[in-house]
């Protein structure tokens, strides 16, 4: 399930690429949306692979559960860094403008949101987690996706203080001197 896992990131990122090497530097911007379009095909792949595992009777790990968690930030994440990825393939490739950095009140803001995709991406994998385990019913198999879910929930709040800490302590523009 690991390598499943990695195997999953690493496509995303080709498909991503590939996508839009197609778009800005061959100029197939056709061929470049339906490359973009397979990155929710790995997705549901991944899924299915957690699912036949789990109804195979194969042992349950912490692979399992992360791959849940996987599937949740990417749902959440997804279109997001696929549109972080178009705007710097579009400056370095297509002419377009420079990426802006976001300081003060506007890179707080991005914060926040972030970290309200995270909320998403943890919602959404934890859904997936307690469905398997409801699913299995028996909680010596799923003990591994409890503590993933309890060790997600520490990080959900860790990343709440310090996304919200630049509500308070905005990030400032350093001026070359």
């Amino acid at each position: 399930m690991y390598l499943f896992i990695i195997s999953a990131e690493v496509l995303f990122w080709v498909f991503v690429v590939a996508g839009l090497a197609a778009r800005y530097m061959f100029g197939l911007k056709k061929l470049g949306g339906l490359l973009l379009l397979f990155t929710p095909i790995i997705d549901i792949l991944l899924l299915i692979a957690v699912f036949i595992t789990v109804r195979s009777g194969m042992e349950i790990t912490t692979a399992t559960g992360l791959a849940a968690c996987y599937f949740g930030i990417t749902v959440a994440f997804g279109h997001r860094l696929i549109k972080w990825a178009d705007v710097r393939f579009s400056h370095w490739f297509g002419k377009g403008p420079k990426p802006e950095r976001k300081y003060g009140a506007a890179h707080a803001k991005e914060e926040r949101i972030g970290w309200l995709l995270h909320l998403l991406g943890w919602a959404i994998g934890n859904a997936l987690l307690l469905a398997i385990i409801v699913y299995v019913g028996d909680p010596q198999r799923t003990a591994a996706l409890e503590g993933i879910m309890q060790t997600w929930a520490i990080v959900l709040a860790i990343d709440f203080v310090v996304s919200f800490s630049y509500t308070i302590a905005p990030k400032k523009h350093k001026h070359k001197a």
